[in-house]
């Protein structure tokens, strides 16, 4: 490469790198706004022991080389939650990629089932042919339109009854996951405090939506095995 074109490429290898920081910069800057305006608490190098804490959440189980930042955690009326910027890594040397993801966890307050609920994609069609299928619902053009998967099938249908279909539906496009006693909701990429915002809405709204018999059940029910102390 000539001289001048080898000039040329560093100059704007480093203009990207001073852009990409700025933006950084300016995005922690409104977190920590945000984080201040609700009272809550920022941690810019976020927390350790995720995957400890949070068992069911099959997102924080993925790839290696883990981490997450810029983590603000408080309360939402009488619901803990943690919002942080989540990243992994699959693959090695050439093949090497990193999955990053805004992620808003929104604690329940009663013992909950692990239950991922996600768009559906190409590659589900392809897992289907060689018998990984999902839970289908009555509603075909849900079961279309979302890739459903639990051990617990009933939980699954507890949940996801036909008014929180119909929210799904029209709901912003967010991949979510019941935990251990939790609701995460995430999306790829690094989430401004207005897609925490939307994040922690939805898992609101899946939160209000179980049913009272269901709450009823998972806080005492032993035949369920998930009883609480």
């Amino acid at each position: 490469m000539p001289p001048v074109a080898f000039l040329i490429v560093l100059i704007a290898i480093a203009a990207f790198g001073i852009y990409s920081w700025r933006q950084d910069q300016k995005r922690r800057e409104a977190l920590i706004a945000w984080a201040a305006g609700r009272r809550w608490r920022f941690m810019r190098h976020g927390i350790t022991g995720l995957g400890s804490r949070y068992p069911g959440i099959k997102l924080f189980d993925r790839g290696h080389s883990r981490s997450n930042g810029n983590a603000v955690n408080g309360e939402m009326n009488g619901h803990p939650v943690l919002c942080l910027d989540y990243k992994y890594v699959t693959g090695h040397g050439k093949n090497r990629s990193t999955h990053r993801f805004g992620v808003a966890i929104l604690e329940t307050g009663f013992p909950t089932i692990p239950l991922q609920i996600r768009r559906e994609n190409p590659l589900d069609k392809v897992g289907e042919f060689f018998g990984r299928d999902d839970i289908d619902f009555e509603s075909a053009e849900f079961s279309r339109r979302f890739h459903v998967t639990s051990a617990d099938p009933k939980w699954a249908y507890d949940v996801i009854h036909a008014r929180t279909m119909e929210y799904l539906m029209d709901a912003p496009s967010v991949a979510i996951e019941f935990g251990m006693g939790e609701i995460a909701v995430y999306r790829s990429g690094r989430n401004a405090p207005s897609d925490h915002e939307t994040c922690l809405v939805v898992a609101r709204k899946l939160l209000d939506a179980v049913p009272d018999y269901v709450v009823k059940q998972m806080r005492g029910d032993p035949a369920r095995g998930f009883e609480r102390t």
